[in-house]
């Protein structure tokens, strides 16, 4: 386990993003309004971020709390506004009133994407079959991630599930990388280390003081000793 694993923390501003790359973040997520769990950062957001560090960005395309997509066309316009601020990554996913892949809203947003790189997210989570769901997205271009915590109720409920879907790397539908995030904490890091997981999403556990704080580059840099241990 030599190769160095992937840090990534979720960013609200440029102050979270400075904290977290001192602190050894690899990437942000950028996001606002954790309220609803994370929604589309503005532009001018991106920027002020884009600004101050130098790592990638990943940005967050989602309107509204909940897994559907709601308003395609505005999903569109916003991918658009940031693609033009110079947003190369990205994380959506978006979930039919079955729990099946809404291929049809992700393919219309890829569409604007123009083949940059995106993790699908916990939407994952919530499918009513992760498996077929996986097989469903495999050919969509640019997906190169799954941000999960292997069940609804966090890496607690869901590690037995990530565990076996490491096993699977290399199957079809089971190249993209799983990013680890949702409750998860640093006792559960030798078990997925071990697993050969090597990608790690954290929001909460960097800010010592909740969301109403700021990232903290001490508390990224705990993750990112214990890691490289």
């Amino acid at each position: 386990m030599s190769k160095r694993a992937v840090l990534e923390v979720i960013a609200l501003d440029a102050e979270d993003a400075v904290a977290a790359q001192a602190g050894g973040a690899d990437r942000l997520e950028l996001v606002t309004d954790m309220a609803a769990d994370g929604l589309t950062p503005s532009r001018e957001t991106f920027a002020a971020i884009r600004a101050r560090v130098d790592i990638p960005l990943r940005v967050m395309l989602r309107l509204a709390d909940g897994f559907a997509a709601g308003d395609v066309d505005a999903l569109v316009r916003r991918a658009r506004e940031l693609r033009s601020e110079g947003a190369d990554e990205f994380v959506l996913g978006f979930l039919d009133e079955a729990g099946a892949p809404d291929l049809g809203a992700v393919e219309t947003v890829l569409a604007a994407l123009d083949g940059c790189r995106w993790t699908f997210h916990r939407a994952i989570d919530r499918a009513a079959d992760r498996d077929a769901l996986r097989k469903q997205l495999a050919d969509l271009p640019g997906l190169d991630t799954y941000l999960t915590a292997g069940a609804p109720g966090g890496v607690d409920e869901g590690l037995p599930t990530l565990l076996a879907e490491a096993a699977r790397r290399g199957e079809p539908a089971y190249d993209p990388q799983l990013l680890v995030g949702g409750g998860l904490r640093l006792d559960h890091l030798p078990r997925l280390r071990a697993a050969e997981i090597d990608a790690f999403h954290i929001g909460g556990a960097a800010r010592p003081d909740g969301w109403s704080g700021q990232v903290s580059s001490a508390a990224v840099a705990q993750w990112r000793e214990a890691l490289e241990g």
